[in-house]
């Protein structure tokens, strides 16, 4: 059979391989029924949900003619590196790394890093765009998980709390 689409195909291939590793994973837990969930329901049913959508993806990869097949081009490698690099200092802002003597310096600061550093992945990233951005998000996950959801961790660095 003749690959149509490689983009689709790979992608495809990509989805089954993650939602695979998904179920599997999470059938070591405890799966329940569907009146009474356990763990591990939620996690299969998702990695099960992924897998069929990367089968219906690199079926249609087979099937349906793109234009000039769709080619994969070159690594993005600057875009990857500072998505990868934002979430990394993302947990480490937001946790500390208490064995290196880093201190967590709380949500805020965390989302504003977060921000930051993923949008210099852009080409042409805007510093006042990337503020309101930050800012907004920022002002949007203190109210949704400390106000709202009343979830425990650190909103401000330990100097500025005490």
């Amino acid at each position: 059979m003749n690959i149509k689409s490689q983009k689709d195909f790979f992608s495809g291939l990509m989805f089954m391989a993650i939602g695979s590793a998904f179920a599997w994973g999470a059938s070591t837990y405890n799966v329940g029924t569907g009146a009474r969930m356990g763990p591990g329901y939620f996690p299969l049913l998702l990695g099960v949900l992924l897998a069929v959508i990367g089968v219906v993806i690199v079926f249609t990869s087979l099937v349906v003619e793109t234009e000039g097949g769709a080619k994969i081009g070159k690594w993005a490698w600057k875009p990857l590196f500072f998505i990868i690099a934002s979430n990394v200092v993302f947990g480490i802002l937001l946790a500390g790394i208490p064995r290196f003597n880093i201190p967590a310096m709380g949500l805020i600061v965390a989302i504003y890093a977060l921000i930051f550093i993923a949008s210099m992945a852009e080409a042409g990233w805007k510093f006042r765009t990337t503020l309101i951005l930050s800012t907004v998000l920022a002002v949007g996950s203190y109210f949704a998980f400390v106000k709202l959801l009343s979830l425990q961790f650190p909103v401000w660095p330990w100097f500025i709390t005490g």
